[in-house]
């Protein structure tokens, strides 16, 4: 038998393992749920330290593990400045002034989901509809999680990206029918505790070229290209300047959080007294996880020409090269399913807040007793249809990306949360607000991301290769201008 065959068998016995880890979880959280709420928010009592690594499991996925690295083995330095540096610990700021405040809101409002939570805090069930179709924008997240863990199994197992990306949806798609939030509680921790490993192992995969000290590590860079070790990247289409590289990830990384799989998971904490235990669990191990984009820089040093076998690799596939390239096959069963992990753990959690609010906020009130009848029978026909939907969009991102599935990622996921600040910051810090304040900053948010990117407006969306970072950053600056002046001139006119 040779190594290969030896690497493709252990692998997959590890891969069919955790398959069956995973389903033991989700068979146990899923008899405690019985109804909608119990699918979406959860119905049992989980200690803040595990919400906590369930937001670290969810927040940090294969964008950072398997896909954002690709970056900076493109890009260098100031990629990693940005997506390392910048990006988390904006969110990080961002997550610790929100997390209290919306939890105590979150209880008064009794939401379960992000788009209920904003129908109820503003009193509007058509700002609830609005945003409800708005969450179909977050799909775009679930594409890039499928081809994240698609390359790495179907490099790892030498099988067509087509099959496996198939059976990652059937697998997935088909157990989070069942799940819901309490069998998040359970798989999340599972994975975070693979994430956690292998993150070390990864970043310590590449120590060795540390002989010479952090110079002799940059100068085996810049012997690649100079452009690598440099603050800003003029050859790169997202980090060229301080604008792209900081205040733009400054602006998104604020932002971020405003995503359901995210802020929503303080809706799961049985008190707003917990939050502090919640956040000290989850930023812990997310400083790690953000930390593994570095591993790009390894990757370029071993593919210095960023090609294998003769061929250019695309860029979505250099980590998934790398780790086959790097590891052992005893180190490397444990870094492909603690990769899947990552990918899967959020890809669960968009699964179920997306689904969630399909059924809750869309299909409900247009079917009324039709939903409400077999609230959760309808719920798994969705997800049969995001399954379908995700399945197609991201074959077609395998086969034939625009650069990378992050581009596409960042397109749809900055629109949402672009167009969810306003209403979010406005409804959990600020007592009396109209609701035409919010829907206009909300719809502004919208139409601006997508009219900067969509109609090249800015030098920064001239290349064939569009920075996503820079049309939300904006959108957002503009939508809470608006939002800032609306509010002000109606102060004295705000309803109660």
């Amino acid at each position: 038998m040779n190594v290969e065959n030896n690497w493709t068998i252990w692998i997959g016995i590890v891969l069919a393992v955790y398959a069956i880890a995973i389903i033991f979880f989700v068979i146990r959280g899923a008899r405690k749920a019985h109804t909608m709420k119990d699918y979406a928010v959860g119905n049992m009592s989980f200690s803040p330290w595990m919400v906590g690594l369930s937001l670290a499991a969810s927040m940090t996925s294969a964008a950072s593990f398997i896909i954002n690295p690709g970056f900076i083995a493109l890009y260098g330095v100031s990629g990693f400045i940005s997506l390392g540096i910048i990006l988390p610990l904006s969110a990080f700021v961002s997550l610790t002034i929100m997390a209290k405040s919306f939890a105590n809101v979150g209880v008064q409002f009794n939401a379960k989901t992000m788009a209920e939570w904003m129908g109820n805090r503003f009193k509007s069930q058509a700002y609830r509809f609005f945003f409800a179709f708005l969450g179909l924008l977050l799909i775009s997240f679930i594409v890039l999680i499928n081809v994240g863990i698609t390359n790495v199994i179907s490099k790892a197992l030498h099988i067509d990206p087509f099959y496996v990306l198939l059976t990652i949806t059937i697998f997935v798609f088909g157990y989070m029918m069942f799940g819901g939030a309490n069998s998040l509680m359970y798989t999340n921790t599972m994975q975070v505790i693979f994430k956690l490993v292998v993150a070390l192992i990864m970043l310590g995969s590449g120590f060795y070229l540390f002989k010479d000290g952090i110079g002799g590590f940059l100068a085996q860079l810049h012997k690649i290209d100079p452009n690598l070790i440099t603050l800003t990247n003029k050859e790169s289409p997202l980090f060229r300047d301080f604008f792209e590289i900081v205040i733009c990830q400054i602006i998104v990384g604020v932002a971020i959080i405003c995503q359901p799989h995210i802020i929503t998971k303080t809706l799961m904490l049985k008190s707003p007294a917990q939050v502090n235990k919640f956040l000290l669990s989850a930023i812990v191990f997310m400083t790690l996880f953000f930390l593994v984009v570095g591993v790009g820089f390894y990757a370029r040093i071993i593919y210095p020409d960023l090609s294998l076998n003769g061929q250019k690799m695309k860029m979505d596939e250099i980590i998934p090269n790398y780790v086959v390239a790097r590891f052992s096959v005893l180190v490397a069963m444990i870094v492909v399913v603690g990769l899947v992990s990552a990918g899967q753990a959020t890809l669960e959690s968009l699964i179920q807040s997306i689904s969630s609010s399909i059924t809750l906020d869309i299909l409900e009130p247009i079917l009324k007793e039709k939903v409400s009848r077999h609230p959760l029978l309808v719920n798994k026909l969705v997800i049969i249809i995001l399954a379908v939907i995700s399945f197609m969009i991201s074959y077609q991102q395998i086969v034939n990306p625009t650069l990378s599935v992050g581009i596409f990622a960042q397109m749809g996921v900055y629109g949402y949360f672009a167009a969810a600040f306003v209403p979010i910051i406005f409804g959990t810090f600020v007592k009396k607000v109209k609701l035409s304040t919010v829907f206009i900053a909300s719809a502004t948010a919208f139409l601006v991301h997508f009219g900067i990117y969509f109609l090249a407006i800015t030098p920064y969306m001239k290349g064939p290769v569009k920075n996503p970072g820079v049309s939300a950053a904006l959108a957002i600056l503009i939508s809470l201008l608006i939002a800032i002046i609306l509010h002000t001139f109606n102060r004295n006119k705000i309803e109660s």
